[in-house]
């Protein structure tokens, strides 16, 4: 952790105050350097009060995602979250773990972007990011799975970032299969996850997710405004962008240790209560074809039993979905 995060988890462990000197003994500078950088932090947006009774305290943070922030508010994970970056501008997000993933750096590093020129869901396509309007981040993992197994991942990030969602904002999302998080039958998250695997395993898993966070019905598309919503436009308030960008973490890193100790049947169950899916007749289009049938669960390794109208029990690990009514 940087020194810049160290003040500033001091700062909030300590909403009254604390002293200049109590921050230089804990982390081993002179009082002078705890000075500059609280001058660099206020220069940054961060609102910093300081007295001779309290020393500094923290009154307020920017609506700005920054690294050090970042890493104060989540603490120690186990993997996910050790290592933060932030971009203000970026192509994707994904592309830029897959250079860091190239690179050999560890599993767990996440990367932000304020806003995405390129960003992109399932099949290629566009996704709005809007600078400082939501959530636009990948991260990097290393799992011990065979391919076949790396649907569970999804599974996983699916049931993270409804529950981060729900106490972050109170609001009751429920996932649509294969990788929506929505609230009214509206798109409110998405995952995208793409693999790098030899023929028996996993090199390296890129975990792309996008949150719509604080973005008025005007800024979506005009083809999208039916389909999509933000957490906002449910809410009716604007959302801590960093408050909810933690909870996501710290959600995605348990649910990840969950899947690398071997108890994905725990992230299914679960999985499966909120699913919107689960019980319905749908039709997916995969490529050329077209199935309609009753979604019936998941499998053992994340894919989707589907019982066909014919009678067959198929299984799908992707396609575009449409709810029966």
């Amino acid at each position: 952790m940087t020194t810049d995060a160290k003040i500033l988890s001091a700062l909030r462990e300590n909403p009254d105050g604390v002293s200049g000197a109590d921050l230089a003994g804990q982390l081993g500078v002179t009082r002078a350097a705890i000075w500059g950088r609280i001058e660099q932090l206020r220069q940054l947006g961060y609102e910093i009060e300081a007295g001779p009774h309290f020393g500094y305290r923290l009154v307020s943070a920017p609506d700005v995602l920054h690294a050090d922030d970042l890493l104060a508010r989540l603490g120690k994970t186990k993997v996910i979250g050790r290592d933060i970056r932030v971009f203000e501008q970026t192509t994707s997000t994904n592309d830029v773990i897959e250079k860091l993933a190239r690179d050999g750096v560890k599993e767990g590093a996440v990367v932000f972007a304020e806003s995405q020129t390129k960003g992109r869901g399932r099949l290629g396509r566009k996704w709005i990011s809007p600078e400082r309007k939501g959530l636009w981040f990948s991260v990097l993992l290393r799992p011990d799975l065979r391919p076949q197994e790396a649907t569970q991942l999804t599974v996983a990030s699916a049931t993270a970032l409804r529950r981060a969602i729900q106490s972050a904002t109170g609001l009751h999302p429920e996932i649509k299969w294969p990788n929506d998080i929505v609230i009214g039958g509206k798109k409110v998250a998405g995952i995208l996850t793409e693999l790098s695997a030899e023929l028996d395993r996993v090199r390296h898993v890129i975990l792309g997710i996008g949150v719509n966070v604080n973005l008025g019905t005007g800024e979506f598309p005009p083809e999208l405004r039916k389909l999509a919503t933000s957490l906002k436009i449910e809410s009716g308030k604007t959302i801590s962008r960093s408050e909810l960008a933690t909870a996501i973490l710290r959600e995605l890193d348990d649910d990840y240790t969950r899947i690398c100790s071997g108890l994905f049947a725990e992230v299914a169950d679960e999985w499966q209560e909120y699913c919107k899916t689960i019980g319905r007749n749908v039709t997916i289009q995969t490529g050329e074809r077209r199935i309609r049938g009753r979604a019936e669960s998941l499998d053992d390794d994340g894919a989707l039993r589907l019982r066909t109208e014919h009678g067959h029990l198929e299984r799908v690990t992707g396609g575009d979905v449409t709810l029966e009514k």
